[in-house]
């Protein structure tokens, strides 16, 4: 395992995904005993993706965390599938993280009522305003997004904290790619996501990012100009950031 300090980022590289996972979540752990032992309660986001499987796994085994003192949200969710299809981010936590653990309060972001997408929005920019969020818990994506803020839509200075985006169709081959969905036509192509200045808010940020073909984006994160074509590489203005990486991930750094 190797880590190194850039800027504001501690990049940690692990062997493989599995130690990926437990060095990850016992980091997490780390810091949330850390909050805890400052604030009676923090509040925490979670992604959803397979990247985020080994780090959601053993997390959730930790036995020595409240959880009963964290309030946990998450970063994004498709619009345009039925309610009750287990493709949605919320079922994926639910099954890895929120009903394994005996949290708080888990604030849904549920396109799925009676209320409109954009006051949807609105209600939980609201939320998230009372919520001041501690720790943020991403991914980046093939094309370098985080949460669903895409290089077609990401704004470094967004106004609002949530909102409605297009997927890009990378993202949307991504999601085929990892097993998510079988085709292209399957996958949806509108979201509703935190956006860029809402997870930039967060106290601290945990970025989990395996997988060669995350390399190249990992590469723009890290390496390229900070841009919103590459909206990861806003994570390096960030105060306290630590992206683990596996060895594939990690193999285009330093490679000129």
């Amino acid at each position: 395992m190797g880590v190194c300090k850039r800027r504001c980022l501690e990049i940690i590289i692990c062997p493989d995904r599995e130690k990926l996972g437990i060095e990850s979540a016992n980091h997490t752990a780390d810091l949330i005993k850390k909050l805890l032992s400052e604030f009676q309660e923090i509040n925490m986001v979670f992604a959803s993706a397979p990247s985020q499987e080994e780090f959601l796994e053993y997390l959730s085994k930790v036995e020595d965390i409240e959880w009963g003192r964290i309030n946990a949200f998450h970063l994004d969710e498709y619009l345009d599938l039925p309610p009750d299809s287990p493709k949605r981010f919320s079922k994926f936590l639910d099954e890895k993280l929120f009903k394994r653990v005996p949290f708080k309060k888990v604030h849904y972001i549920d396109p799925y009522g009676d209320e409109k997408p954009e006051i949807l929005c609105e209600r939980y920019e609201n939320l998230l305003k009372r919520h001041s969020i501690h720790i943020a818990c991403i991914g980046i994506g093939e094309n370098g997004h985080i949460a669903f803020n895409e290089p077609s839509v990401a704004d470094f200075n967004d106004p609002k904290l949530v909102k409605i985006v297009k997927l890009d169709e990378r993202s949307r081959i991504q999601q085929v790619n990892d097993g998510c969905f079988e085709k292209l036509e399957d996958v949806p192509r509108f979201a509703i996501t935190m956006t860029i200045p809402a997870i930039m808010s967060a106290k601290h940020i945990v970025c989990v990012v395996p997988n060669e073909r995350k390399s190249q984006a990992v590469r723009d994160t890290l390496e390229g100009p900070i841009t919103p074509k590459c909206p990861a590489s806003v994570l390096r203005r960030h105060s306290s950031v630590t992206i683990f990486l596996d060895g594939e991930s990690a193999r285009l750094l330093g490679k000129g």
